[in-house]
Order: structure tokens, then sequence, then C-alpha cells
């Protein structure tokens, strides 16, 4: 079992028309969804689930982040095991505080931060206890990807809040090296690089969603009305990647195993994580180019459900108001990317 610091353990999806949204990613993507069931000071929370397991949130853009610009956006939750600490630390490190410290009710407790180059991102303490971090299933965050201005201050900072370390990394020539990194050498959780100029937008993180087949999905999400920006496209091991965005604009990376068992070891899951960065990465340019990221980002996620079906640990937010000019996308990545069992 891994260290629940330093995990993806949520993903959130503001958008602003949610029941097209939940139909779209239903159909895309193979989840249900459910009502949350608990107040949030009268805003619906939507689950996106899978069987039994709760997989993302679902809310709608805050009328006040509307006013500030905030476009429909995939938000990124990662673990602590203090939020009060991991946002005093990050402070002092040069980040931005967009959403003190707060609890959520019978949940957990967390906090909205900005990092020094401006990318987005929320720290979370679950009140369930954490299980154990497996290999992603299909419906699952497979990886996640952080475009950047400067990746090697980037990655000092998440080192020394999460206490990732560097995995392997892929040298892109004139656009620099492309550093993988994890919880562990030998388990990379996903990758950053220095976006190109062309890449419009400010630093963000995009999450990819493991599905059973990236071409086919591509195919799907051209059929439902939305867009696809790159891909799909085979990555080294055999896997495939695709990315887009949805009918309400907010930006979302599939990622397909090739030819790999669902139950495969960790060790093997690893090497075909690798994939989505790795080709990503070769096409960096291009996808700059067609990359529609996410302007503007939220400061306070939704709460959050209490259900830790499979020991998950969920943070629903609530709408993160402020956000600095910052959060842009990358492209060939992807509201964790790894969304594993608490």
């Amino acid at each position: 079992m891994s260290d629940y610091r330093g995990r993806f353990v949520w993903h959130e999806l503001m958008t602003t028309d949610t029941k097209s949204a939940g139909a779209f990613y239903s159909k895309i993507i193979g989840w249900k969804t459910q009502p949350w069931g608990k107040d949030l000071s009268g805003a619906e929370y939507t689950l996106f689930v899978s069987g039994k397991r709760q997989l993302a949130g679902l809310m709608a853009v805050p009328d006040d982040a509307k006013k500030m610009g905030m476009p429909p956006n995939w938000f990124t939750y990662i673990g602590t095991n203090d939020v009060d600490e991991t946002a005093r630390l990050a402070a002092s490190l040069g980040a931005t505080v967009l959403r003190a410290p707060q609890d959520i009710p019978d949940t957990g407790r967390f906090a909205v931060l900005q990092d020094p180059q401006g990318a987005t991102f929320g720290i979370f303490k679950s009140r369930q206890p954490s299980g154990a971090d497996g290999v992603p299933e299909v419906g699952d965050f497979s990886w996640h990807e952080l475009a950047t201005t400067d990746a090697k201050s980037a990655f000092d900072f998440y080192r020394r809040l999460f206490g990732w370390v560097e995995t392997s990394a892929m040298d892109m020539g004139p656009m620099g090296v492309y550093q993988m990194f994890g919880q562990s050498k030998d388990r990379p959780l996903g990758g950053l690089f220095n976006k190109p100029k062309e890449m419009p937008g400010p630093p963000t993180w995009l999450p990819y969603i493991r599905i059973p087949d990236a071409r086919k999905s591509a195919e799907a999400i051209v059929k439902a009305g939305a867009k696809v920006i790159n891909g799909p496209m085979e990555v080294p091991g055999g896997d495939w990647i695709t990315q887009g965005t949805d009918l309400q604009g907010a930006m979302f990376a599939i990622h397909s195993i090739a030819s790999a068992p669902a139950a495969a070891a960790p060790a093997t899951a690893s090497a075909k994580a690798q994939a989505p960065a790795r080709k990503a990465v070769e096409k960096k340019s291009a996808l700059a180019k067609k990359k529609t990221a996410p302007a503007k980002k939220k400061t306070a996620p939704a709460k959050k459900k209490t259900a830790a079906t499979k020991k998950k640990t969920v943070p629903a937010r609530k709408a993160r108001t402020a956000r600095k000019t910052k959060p842009a996308r990358k492209a060939t990545k992807k509201k964790p990317a790894s969304k594993r069992r608490r």
C-alpha cells in the first residue's frame, strides 16, 4: 500500500451544463451518474460512478466564478496527510492559497492552491481510511500531466510538498525534457514539461482517463458532437491516447492499454502508464496550436461525498471562485491520472 500523501485522489468537472456533460462522459467513458445526496448550500453535486466505485465529481461552475471568466474544466486533488501544514509549506515555497483549508462534514479537509508557475490544484485529506493504491482500472484516472513554464522548478515544488521522485525522462530536443515522476521509482504517476510558446494559456494539470479503446472512443467523441484535438495516437508500448474537448469546452484525455490484462502487475502497469506522457511529448508543437486549454481556475472545491466504496477517498468540492490567470493545458495528456481506492 502506497502512502496517501502524493496520490491523485479525486477529480472534479466544473461545467456549464451538468446534464449534458453527465450524458457525454457516460457515453464516452462508460461512467454512470448519481446524486451525491448531501447539502452543498443549494448547489447540486453529482458523482460519476462505475459499479460501487466513486470516480469523480460533477457540478456547475458557480455564478461568481462565471463572472470571473472561469471556463468548464477538470480539477485535480492530490492527497496529503495534513492539509493545513501542506498549505503553509506551499505558501512558503511561493504558491498562493486560493482557498484556505476547510472541512467537508463527514468527509475530509481540503484547500485549493496555485503553484509558483500558476497551475491550480487541490489538496485533500479524507476522514476515511486509505486503501491500497492499485493499478488503474478502466474508468480510473491513469496519468497526470503538467504543462508549465519552468518544469525544473515546478518539480522541485511538488517534490517538497508530496515527496515525489523522478522516474524516467525523455529528451525532446529544442523543447527540453519530459520528466516523469511518481511516489517511487518503479511506479510513475505522470509527467511534466515546459509548454511551447504556441500553447495558449497558463500552466495547468491534465488528467487521463483509462478506457477500453482510445481509437474507438475518438470516433465516439466526434459523433457525440465534441472535438478531438490530438490523436488517436499510439505511444511506446502499444498504448493509445486521445485528447479532446467536451461539449462545454472542458479539455480531457483518454488512455487505453493495448493487449494488456486488466490486472497487470504494478511494474508492467508503470511502463504502460508512461505512454500517454511520452507520445504527447513527440507532438507537443502541433498539439499546442490546437490546444484549447482551460483558462482561469477555480478557487473553491465543492463539498464532498462521504462514500468510500472500495475505500475511495473522494473530496467533493465547492466552487473554487477565485483563480489567478493561470491554468492552461498541455496537449497529450489526462478534475487523478489516477483515481484510486483510498
